[in-house]
């Protein structure tokens, strides 16, 4: 099985507001970038999409260590997601999960790969979270001059 790294995040000028997502895959001496960006939206969903286009972005199932500085997107993935879907995406305090549509995606794309999830401390130095930190204002940027 391949292994690979995945280093994601998202960005949000305001929040809400404009925002951008951005993934590095890296396997061997290979690297493939992946990036987006949306007009309206939270840093949150950012995170969120960073892990699905990363993770999307695999052609076959790998073992992947996926680098996040969300603590949201850890949390929710590793431990929030089981109880939520057995309660009907309701959480403890029986609200609605915010950001279903988005965690719906991630735990299908989760499925398909052999994933260490791994949460890095944002702004700190860690050279993936820093590249891929530049990579998704890039792309607020990119949607920006567009207008």
């Amino acid at each position: 099985m391949s292994e690979v790294e995945i280093f994601t995040d998202g960005a949000c000028r305001g929040n809400p507001g404009p925002g951008g997502w951005a993934a590095l895959l890296v396997f061997g001496s290979e690297r493939k970038e992946v990036s987006g960006f949306e007009a309206a939206t939270t840093n949150n969903r950012m995170e969120l999409t960073a892990a699905i286009g990363g993770l999307g972005a695999l052609k076959r199932r790998c073992a992947v260590k996926l680098y996040t500085d969300s603590k949201y997107v850890l949390q929710g993935i590793t431990e929030w997601l089981p109880n939520w879907k057995a309660h009907g995406w309701r959480t403890a305090a029986r609200q609605p999960v915010k950001n279903q549509d988005l965690w719906q995606l991630l735990d299908s794309a989760a499925a398909t790969q052999d994933i260490q999830w791994i949460w890095v401390k944002g702004h700190s130095g860690h050279d993936g979270n820093e590249y891929v930190d530049r990579l998704a204002n890039e792309a607020i940027d990119r949607m920006l001059d567009v207008r």
